[in-house]
């Protein structure tokens, strides 16, 4: 480790201030909650609060306290993973994509230790086709920092150092 991955922190503290503040304005400013749960912003967005009380697809549904808190744990171990990579990631894109899931992470799992649900509310259509399930801030950010790693993992491949060393060496002869 080198040093602090800045971008990835900047990154991570962004999107979980984004995910909070619009968290704080569906459920506070605009009052979406389980009774007035939809409203429409565009014919393919709505604004529509869902609590969630498993993560995605619906899996590990926290139906108790017990199962609430055992998911808390879970998903707290994950982002404690995602830190350890972070802080050792030496790529910038890579710290910033962490940092994305890392955020986001935290997002969630502050409304899970708050409220026991996170709070979705990101409804995307086409008429009565949702193609997305109802997500938030969070999920997006962690939805977009993982892709990026998959994708640069898949697609992105550094030169091995001695093809790097060769290719310097003949470049300034």
């Amino acid at each position: 480790m080198s040093r602090l991955p800045a971008a990835g922190f900047a990154a991570a503290a962004l999107l979980f201030v984004a995910d909070q503040a619009a968290k704080y304005g569906v459920t506070q400013v605009l009052r979406l909650d389980e009774l007035t749960n939809a409203r429409e912003i565009t014919p393919f967005f709505n604004l529509q609060f869902v609590a969630n009380r498993g993560v995605s697809l619906g899996l590990l549904h926290a139906s108790n306290d017990t199962s609430r808190w055992l998911l808390v744990a879970m998903t707290g171990l994950i982002a404690l993973g995602v830190l350890v990579w972070m802080l050792r990631e030496p790529k910038r894109i890579e710290q910033i994509a962490l940092g994305c899931v890392l955020g986001g992470a935290l997002g969630n799992i502050l409304d899970r230790v708050r409220l026991g649900y996170v709070v979705d509310f990101a409804d995307f259509h086409i008429g009565a086709w949702q193609p997305f399930l109802v997500f938030n801030v969070a999920d997006a950010a962690i939805t977009v920092g993982v892709l990026v790693l998959f994708v640069r993992a898949l697609l992105v491949r550094d030169k091995p150092r001695a093809e790097r060393d060769s290719v310097e060496t003949t470049g300034n002869a």
